[in-house]
């Protein structure tokens, strides 16, 4: 089914490009379209106009089950979202002496979704921090706006009292958010808000950043206790060489051997060693 439709679509957009606001003549014969772009809820039927003139039998093709097509134009039963694109309506003669066209954007309208939000928990003053929002729904593609504590942030920080002490860029069409760099003022709470001009604008989860300064001291502790520690375990070693401990070890380890002797005849009385051990 999902693999009919895809083909079906495919054919559609032989009748597919970018737009074009006005009617085309190619040889003799014209084509025309009464509305160069048309929006229309997801599901809802519409009919994307195209007329002709001065073809003497043009020909169309028919497509079976998505539309019906007229000497006015092409029908939709219902559209959805993957329909959105820019069609291209084409009329020619049977014996391609004469050939027209013109193309009709068709804008399928979805509300938008409520967005998910990227943010950092923490921030370092001075460094760049990037937040991102999106949502995947929204039909045109939403545009976005943030918010710090609930207030609008402003395309240029300058602009506001409120964020005068920011440094950052602000892109509605991809959703992000870039500090560069952060500065203590940027701490707060964050959301964004995403609107395309069909339904009502949704706003995300608020998420909190705290713009936190840089430890330096505690790097350097960090830094000076590994040193100490690698000083501790050089001495160690070379204390252990010093010694002999290594030397000691290793003949320790060298293999042993043990000599036994038979015991010899003794009369009585007398004492003789009867065996001996070397180690």
């Amino acid at each position: 089914m999902g693999t009919k439709a895809q083909a079906e679509r495919k054919l559609l957009h032989l009748f597919v490009l970018e737009i074009l606001l006005c009617s085309l003549a190619l040889g003799s014969g014209t084509v025309h379209t009464s509305e160069p772009e048309v929006r229309i809820p997801e599901n809802n039927a519409v009919k994307l106009s195209c007329t002709y003139s001065g073809f003497s039998s043009p020909r169309t093709p028919s497509y079976e089950n998505r539309v019906t097509f007229s000497s006015s134009g092409i029908t939709f039963k219902s559209v959805t979202r993957e329909d959105t694109g820019t069609y291209t309506c084409m009329v020619s003669e049977d014996g391609g002496n004469s050939y027209g066209e013109v193309k009709v954007k068709l804008i399928v309208l979805v509300p938008p979704s409520k967005p998910t939000v990227s943010i950092p928990s923490s921030a370092t003053i001075g460094n760049r921090a990037v937040l991102t929002c999106s949502e995947p729904d929204g039909s045109p593609p939403s545009k976005y706006t943030w918010y710090r504590d609930g207030i609008e942030m402003p395309d240029n920080p300058k602009t506001s009292r409120a964020f005068s002490n920011s440094s950052y860029n602000l892109n509605p069409t991809t959703g992000e958010l870039v500090f560069d760099p952060v500065s203590a003022s940027d701490t707060g709470e964050y959301s964004c808000q995403a609107e395309n001009g069909y339904g009502t604008a949704v706003k995300s989860n608020a998420v909190r950043m705290e713009a936190v300064e840089l430890n330096v001291g505690a790097i350097v502790a960090a830094v000076l206790v590994t040193l100490i520690l690698l000083g501790i375990l050089i001495f160690g070693i070379w204390f252990a060489y010093s010694r002999g401990y290594f030397d000691r070890a290793k003949k320790g380890t060298s293999s042993k051997k043990v000599i036994y002797s038979q015991p010899s005849a003794r009369s009585e009385g007398e004492f003789k060693q009867t065996s001996s051990f070397l180690v």
